[in-house]
């Protein structure tokens, strides 16, 4: 890339209020600490959400914990040909005018008037899903649907949970990987340009919910993870909430109001391994979790889905 597109493209984020850190060939370098900023968290004045991008392509949203104890994090990522907005947040979010800000200043930036929009979903429960009607509402939007079949169906996985997705947003292949266990229609999506791995509510700095009808399945779902990610580099592994705090296996309480002293949102790829290893104990109790440094593998009882 020419010096002159690159300074234009770093001016650009700059007047987003967002950070870009460059390495070779214009990408960002994901590594722990790569947000400039410090997350909304709650603890002062905050808007309805916070914008802060990887690359020009690619955005991080989180929702305000003051809309909503959940305070998820959702990610927007562009390819020439279409856009795929992965949740779309909690109730009291306002998520969409975030959305449709985000995606009109990458049109003009690129001289164009209009993408298509997917919207999917790391899974379907409702802190994850709640704007999903304001997106079907909005023009030359698609929203999947949130069963399994229809998740396997529109990324064209044959075989559930067994076979990686492809997914071209256009001159952008994400894989997207199946991993059933905290819930059925659940998903992780890879960007090898970045080499992030967006792993929703199955790894992330929090209470990791297993509901106990569905450990096979959680278990299983972490040794194909296991397995894609000895292939594939994953430089950091980006989940969808923050429960942890700074201390090691200290947690916020449950519908904290706000979250002083953050975990980061990003987790080392040896992570993975350490919930895979984490999830062969008995794990048969609900209500009795297994404590790590950056994440607590918490079992609940059974669930229907």
């Amino acid at each position: 890339m020419a010096v002159g597109v690159r300074t234009s493209r770093r001016k650009w984020l700059v007047a987003l209020g967002t950070a870009l850190v460059l390495t070779s060939g214009a990408q960002a370098a994901p590594a722990p600490g790569l947000f400039v900023e410090r997350w909304i968290d709650g603890t002062s004045d905050e808007p309805a959400t916070q914008v802060q991008a990887l690359d020009a392509d690619t955005f991080v949203i989180r929702q305000s914990v003051r809309t909503n104890f959940e305070a998820p994090f959702l990610y927007l990522i562009f390819g020439r040909d279409r856009a795929l907005l992965i949740d779309t947040g909690a109730e009291g979010g306002r998520i969409r005018p975030t959305v449709d800000r985000l995606i009109n200043q990458w049109l003009a930036a690129h001289g164009r008037s209009a993408i298509p929009l997917v919207v999917a979903h790391s899974h379907s429960h409702g802190d994850h899903i709640a704007s999903d009607d304001a997106f079907r509402a909005r023009p030359d939007t698609r929203v999947i649907g949130l069963k399994p079949a229809d998740v396997a169906g529109f990324f064209g996985i044959r075989k559930w949970p067994d076979e990686i997705g492809r997914f071209d947003l256009g001159g952008r292949m994400l894989s997207i990987i199946p991993t059933p266990g905290h819930q059925a229609a659940a998903i992780m999506l890879y960007d090898p340009r970045l080499k992030i791995l967006l792993s929703g509510d199955t790894l992330y700095p929090g209470r990791l919910y297993v509901p106990v009808n569905f450990l096979d399945a959680n278990r299983a779902s972490l040794d194909r993870l296991t397995a894609f990610a000895r292939r594939h580099p994953v430089r950091v592994v980006l989940g969808a909430h923050i429960e942890m705090t700074r201390a090691p296996g200290r947690d916020y309480p449950h519908e904290a109001p706000a979250h002083p002293d953050e975990h980061p949102l990003e987790l080392p790829a040896r992570s993975i391994g350490e919930l895979r290893d984490g999830l062969k104990a008995k794990l048969d109790k609900p209500g009795e979790p297994q404590v790590h440094n950056d994440f607590i593998i918490y079992p609940v009882p059974a669930r229907a889905e």
